[in-house]
């Protein structure tokens, strides 16, 4: 490899809170001047070559990751895996993919188009995980994605790159909650993520989950520019299944309200709901 683990991800570090910058004041608001442990990344692609989960998934493989996870989202027309790594301080890796031919023929056809400019080459280099868009798209046919999957248009708009990197709420050493770690952000300022309520699981699951919701961005579409969602920061507390031993899964139905976080419409309905 060109570059070490620490390497890869200062850098995809780096390119998310090019996007995120409220990510940056997270870790100063949490963090206090100390280092923040990431519990996992999220990375977002295609069922189609050659950008297919696995393909993504074999970098993080030649840097000493393992599979562990199988996932379905039926609603969202989604499938994901997750991937650990032998030394626990490094994140999880979370990659989900759309199952593309399950969607209408106009959107296949765009997203088919947007792939076909993919150089190939390109997704051997485990730099495309933080490379962008390699394309060019309108703002209609985002817009026409948008009305189909969040999802599609969300990866139209931005390409290949962290979703979202989450706080180890188990290593923040001045937090026993999510409950804290949520209102410590609501009192800075941050805008949380209500799909499905503020914290998504429970104990019972042995998984809790949070949310900001995305940071907007300016993006540069082939007609226009457009602010749009970007990327969000999510935040986890982990429970034991066993003395001395974390849950290091994920669960579906908490993970499903999650990707709401980067979801326009959600946001309308949060807005809404703020000031009934």
């Amino acid at each position: 490899m060109s570059q070490s683990v620490e390497q890869f991800f200062d850098n995809l570090w780096n390119d998310y809170i090019q996007l995120t910058p409220s990510a940056a004041k997270v870790h100063e608001v949490l963090g206090q001047g100390r280092a923040i442990i990431n519990d996992h990344v999220a990375f977002r692609t295609f069922n189609i070559a050659p950008v297919r989960l696995q393909a993504l998934a074999a970098h993080f493989e030649a840097m000493g990751y393992k599979a562990c996870g199988d996932y379905q989202f039926e609603a969202k027309k989604l499938v994901a895996k997750h991937y650990e790594h032998s030394d626990p301080k490094l994140p999880k890796i979370f990659i989900s993919e759309l199952l593309v031919e399950e969607f209408s023929p106009k959107l296949q056809q765009i997203v088919q188009a947007l792939v076909a400019q993919i150089n190939p080459a390109e997704v051997a280099n485990p730099e495309f995980l933080y490379s962008g868009a390699h394309w060019q798209i309108s703002s209609a046919d985002y817009e026409q994605l948008l009305e189909e999957s969040e999802y599609a248009a969300w990866m139209a708009a931005f390409g290949f790159r962290a979703n979202h990197f989450t706080v180890n709420v188990n290593e923040l050493p001045d937090y026993e909650s999510l409950e804290q770690v949520n209102q410590t952000l609501k009192d800075a300022g941050f805008r949380l993520n209500t799909s499905g309520g503020e914290i998504k699981g429970s104990s019972d699951v042995f998984l809790e989950q949070s949310s900001t919701m995305a940071d907007h961005t300016a993006v540069r579409f082939s007609d226009m520019e457009k602010v749009i969602p970007s990327c969000f920061y999510e935040f986890a507390k982990r429970y034991e299944i066993a003395p001395n031993q974390l849950y290091t899964g994920f669960v579906a139905a908490s993970a499903d309200k999650i990707f709401e976080s980067t979801n326009a419409r959600a946001e309308t309905a949060a807005e809404q709901g703020d000031k009934a």
